[in-house]
């Protein structure tokens, strides 16, 4: 495999270093696993649609797009009120 530089502020990268240490693993290999198990947006749309798809076999729910919109808002407005952690 081979290596590739990426520059971002020391700060983030000794943050980075941190939270790998704390989990008995390299810098390189935290990022590797990271790397893996994030989804990109295409796949979080995959799994959104299977969600959807298994919701509406199981319990015949399928909202529409206005009611997915509307409970996304009210999720983030949820989260938004719950603060930082």
């Amino acid at each position: 495999m081979s290596d590739a530089n990426v520059r971002i502020p020391a700060e983030t990268r000794d943050r980075l270093a941190e939270v790998a240490a704390a989990e008995g693993m390299s810098l390189r290999a935290y990022l590797a696993h990271l790397a893996e198990t994030l989804l990109t947006p295409q796949e979080r749309e995959e799994r959104a649609e299977q969600a959807r798809r298994v919701l509406r076999e199981w319990s015949g729910y399928d909202p529409s797009e206005a009611e997915q919109a509307s409970l996304d808002t009210e999720l983030d407005r949820r989260i938004a009120a719950a603060g930082p952690r």
